[in-house]
């Protein structure tokens, strides 16, 4: 609080001393100073895609990574170093339809009914087209275990040499995913682009604050969140999350979900301010949105949040219940 306040005393001096206007002198004071750290940034492209529930249907697989390749290609154009596509990329699969008892009730998942080949295959290429492009590429897939393990839902990401580098598996699973289809992952997961801290986030973890303040602990410059759905009245609560979790922790976060969903909310980029720095169409169809994302050494806000999240406060706690004083009651 005191370095804020003695930042706007500079401020309001520099305004005073040369005829700027309180904006430009606060960000000619915000300037680094030749040993100073500078900012970092990276031009980060968010996807939202068509949706495949039919885990059977190989033709839909295919279909979904040709449109997958081509929003990498358009990506690569604009200039984007990463491009961050939804949960279950090539398929989500339909809990009724990959249930043994379905699809009338839900029931334990037959994974055999899934198209691990051809998602094998897709993948395979989206691979070699992140490597020809140098584009950073991160979707979402199952990743199958060894049976009778149930597969994880995971995020994977692949360099721009088109390596796989990590995998992110969901930690906090709907009640349906973990009593039918999917195990649960056990840690959180960063890489790094151009020195930029990226952290992965999937399925319904918007929900849970805890996974994003981790990852602020992690000193994450963003958080990549891939969710899913065909069904466009989902929406709101998660980018509403979204926006929360972007401000509380001051960093970015890149929001890509299916495009069914764009009706109402479409995919975006969330500022460390908690605003939308880049939308997809709202039309319900595939497409992407580019945002510059940066950081800003100056910015005092994230960590005075970490320090006020440690022991401040403690020395200047009263001692005992301050309710039990009287001395000034109404």
């Amino acid at each position: 609080m005191t370095q804020n306040g003695n930042l706007k005393r500079r401020v309001r001096a520099r305004a005073a001393k040369t005829g700027e206007s309180y904006t430009s002198a606060l960000t000619n004071l915000r300037k680094p100073k030749p040993d100073e750290p500078a900012g970092k940034s990276l031009r980060l492209a968010v996807a939202q895609t068509s949706v495949c529930l039919d885990p059977c249907d190989a033709s839909a697989f295919r279909a979904n990574g040709a449109e997958m390749r081509r929003l990498m290609g358009k990506a690569s154009r604009a200039g984007a170093r990463l491009i961050h596509f939804p949960e279950g990329t090539l398929c989500f699969p339909s809990k009724r339809l990959l249930s043994e008892t379905g699809p009338r009730q839900i029931g334990s998942a037959d994974w055999s009914r899934y198209q691990w080949e051809v998602l094998r295959e897709e993948l395979e290429e989206t691979s070699k087209l992140a490597k020809e492009l140098k584009l950073w590429t991160v979707f979402g897939a199952p990743h199958r275990l060894t049976p009778p393990h149930r597969p994880h839902n995971s995020l994977y990401v692949i360099s721009d040499r088109g390596e796989l580098v990590t995998r992110y598996d969901e930690r906090l699973l709907s009640h349906t995913k973990i009593s039918f289809m999917y195990s649960p992952g056990k840690i959180p997961v960063t890489f790094e682009v151009d020195s930029m801290r990226f952290g992965c986030a999937a399925g319904i973890e918007s929900h849970y604050h805890e996974i994003f303040t981790e990852y602020e602990r992690l000193d994450v410059d963003c958080v990549l969140f891939s969710t899913s759905g065909e069904v466009p009245s989902a929406a709101p609560p998660f980018a509403a999350e979204v926006l929360g979790v972007a401000a509380s922790n001051t960093f970015w976060v890149s929001y890509a979900a299916h495009a069914p969903q764009s009706v109402i909310v479409p995919c975006g980029i969330a500022g460390p301010k908690g605003q939308w720095a880049a939308r997809c169409p709202d039309d319900g169809k595939p497409g992407i949105a580019i945002a510059e994302i940066t950081t800003d050494p100056a910015d005092l806000a994230r960590p005075w949040r970490r320090t006020a999240r440690g022991d401040l406060y403690r020395p200047h706690q009263i001692e005992g219940d301050p309710r039990s004083d009287s001395s000034e009651a109404f």
